[in-house]
């Protein structure tokens, strides 16, 4: 699990148009402090997916270039999956759990 340093990096990454999981965090937030461990899970069993997370803190520029960029509400914790360029799926809050994220990355691959 890296985590992204710039808007240059998320870019890259979005556009590489490879298969990327990323988790916008709060670390204030208990809700988002229990995403992330089921976040933390399933990116150790699943080494192979392309998995990012921010720290809204600490990149709030970055966290609203994603929800502006890609037209969907900043939330956190919220996990969104980018599939070819695009987002393919997107969960938050209590919806981020070790097996919606299993069936959100198998059935978008």
């Amino acid at each position: 699990m890296k985590k992204f340093d710039s808007h240059e990096s998320f870019n890259q990454a979005v556009e590489s148009g490879e298969q990327l999981l990323v988790l916008k965090h709060s670390s204030t937030c208990p809700v988002s402090g229990a995403a992330y461990e089921e976040y933390e899970s399933f990116v150790k069993d699943h080494q192979d997916v392309n998995a990012y997370y921010l720290v809204v803190q600490d990149d709030r520029p970055l966290s609203n270039h994603i929800a502006e960029a890609f037209h969907i509400k900043h939330e956190s914790p919220q996990a969104i999956l980018f599939n070819n360029g695009d987002v393919a799926w997107h969960a938050s809050h209590w919806k981020i759990t070790y097996d919606s994220l299993v069936n959100a990355v198998k059935e978008n691959r």
